[in-house]
């Protein structure tokens, strides 16, 4: 119940890292994404799954379908990646491509049954992942630090 920091005894690791780094926002956060990319990285791969296949696919499901350069634009994924993460979706039975009846040099990719299933799996993985990297903070804490973490990402992405 909250560990030996709960009752003032720092941690090994704490013991071990300079206060003004433990104070460092910037360093924390590198810190943190560095364990919560390889908890999710390893357990999404449980489920047969990868983070750009998520984001790709939670996009189509909730904006609907999109060509590659709008699928790019939503998920954050770099252009150049796209095609590779479409392939794999695509073998996989997750989205299909056709071709946009508008430029016949486009495609339009849409989320596939199979996609919407798989999308509920990952869904679900995540939401148990996200447990588990939140777990010393109670739900109202939990929204907070994503109300926060919005804000920052929204503040340096020029959206705010």
């Amino acid at each position: 119940m909250g560990g030996p920091e709960a009752v003032g005894i720092p941690d090994e690791g704490a013991a071990r890292t300079p206060e003004r780094l433990r104070r460092r926002p910037s360093r924390l956060l590198s810190q943190l994404t560095v364990r919560s990319d390889r908890l999710i990285i390893d357990g999404l791969v449980q489920v047969d799954g990868r983070k750009w296949h998520y984001a790709v696919l939670a996009s189509l499901q909730e904006y609907g379908p999109g060509s590659q350069a709008e699928l790019s634009k939503r998920s954050g994924i770099h252009r150049s990646d796209m095609v590779g993460v479409l392939n794999e979706l695509a073998e996989r039975g997750l989205v299909e491509r056709v071709p946009d009846p508008e430029d016949r040099r486009r495609n339009v990719i849409t989320i596939s049954t199979f996609g919407r299933r798989h999308l509920s799996l990952l869904d679900e993985t995540l939401d148990d992942l996200d447990g588990e990297l939140l777990a010393p903070l109670s739900p109202s804490e939990r929204d907070q630090l994503v109300r926060l973490l919005t804000r920052l990402l929204d503040h340096h992405s020029g959206l705010s």
